[in-house]
């Protein structure tokens, strides 16, 4: 137990943080030694502070429950116990940003599943498959914050993750236009169906701020280094729209795509089914054996058979065909609270040990 990384969980108590808890049980690199979250659990043991309100379908750990929650604002207290934190911090954008850069600062890595540092310019957003490569801007990071082993680094919005990976598997038929409807679990809310009964049965057609990352996003996942920044890439054009519906767990994706170059269908599966990256060259612990997989089926994937393919970290594809307006358009489905979560940041927290960042 001693050769493993001694992780914090900031933010523990809210369902990202139960997620990342219940994901590193028994993680072969990472122990959970520390648990942080708001004043007002601080002090408590973790199963009182959470009380009634673990919504995994997992039981608690036996390791955390009596572990004595601290306050996520000392920071030097936390700093002194763990190798890296991973943050689920439900707070303001500025206090989440000022929160993480101060434990950056005081020398722990930080690998956020928050947005409010997405669009600084020396933070990397990895989908690990995607843009490993990006985890080099972590040097210039470490230069502006003046820090040896300090940084942030983040997990994009888990609505994209049932569309980015796919644009990413074409690159080379140059995707150029896209319109994204994505249908959107009540987990991504922190929600269960007790905690938010009038989403029984119900569609809301709003999710704020989510049409917007989903656009945008992908476009810093496909950008390039320059000059110790992260520039955006300006293709492909991505339009969106974003709903929630009565699912507790599993984003759908419906998308239409334009191709510059102008591929098979046979040769888009393909590709699909081959795409892979490092965390499957460097066989991490998390990583898909099959990153994405395409069903023949015409009424797959599904929420209910699909969304645990690859224990929730694929993505499965299906109803890829020609479109009358568009090039082609496909059904994509990925799990929001694991890879679009919790287990997309444990994942590039272990690309970048593997990297030698932490």
């Amino acid at each position: 137990m001693s050769e493993k990384l001694r992780v914090g969980i900031l933010g523990g108590t809210g369902m990202v943080g139960q997620r990342f808890i219940s994901l590193l049980e028994n993680h072969p690199w990472f122990e959970v030694v520390c648990i942080a979250a708001s004043a007002r659990s601080a002090g408590k043991t973790y199963e009182e502070a959470v009380n009634g309100r673990w919504k995994m379908t997992t039981p608690m750990p036996e390791a955390v429950k009596n572990m004595i929650v601290m306050n996520v604002a000392d920071v030097a207290d936390v700093a002194a116990k763990v190798d890296f934190v991973f943050s689920a911090v439900d707070m303001t954008k500025e206090e989440i940003r000022n929160i993480e850069e101060a434990y950056a600062k005081a020398e722990v890595p930080v690998v956020s599943n928050n947005s409010a540092h997405r669009w600084t310019d020396d933070v990397p957003m990895i989908i690990p498959e995607i843009n490993a490569d990006h985890a080099q801007i972590i040097e210039a990071q470490r230069k502006r914050l003046g820090t040896q082993k300090g940084f942030v680094a983040v997990k994009p919005n888990c609505s994209i993750q049932s569309y980015t990976p796919l644009l990413a598997a074409w690159q080379e038929f140059e995707p150029v236009e896209v319109v994204a409807c994505t249908y959107q679990a009540i987990s991504g809310a922190g929600k269960t169906f007790k905690d938010w009964p009038e989403m029984v049965e119900n569609v809301i057609p709003y999710i704020g701020g989510e049409e917007e990352k989903s656009e945008q996003e992908p476009l810093k996942i496909f950008g390039h280094i320059e000059n110790g920044k992260i520039v955006k890439a300006d293709k492909p054009l991505i339009t969106t729209q974003c709903i929630r519906v009565p699912v507790l767990n599993g984003h759908t994706a419906a998308v239409f795509v334009r191709f510059n170059k102008k591929p098979t269908k046979e040769q888009l599966i393909e590709k699909l089914n081959a795409f892979s990256g490092e965390p499957q060259e460097l066989k991490l612990p998390s990583a898909p054996k099959q990153f994405i997989r395409y069903m023949e089926e015409e009424n797959r994937p599904q929420v209910t058979l699909d969304v645990d393919y690859e224990n929730g970290m694929g993505v499965s594809v299906g109803r890829l065909r020609e479109d009358t307006v568009y090039d082609y358009k496909f059904v994509g489905l990925s799990h929001n609270t694991i890879r679009g979560a919790a287990g997309g940041a444990i994942l590039c927290a272990e690309l970048l040990k593997a990297k030698g960042y932490i």
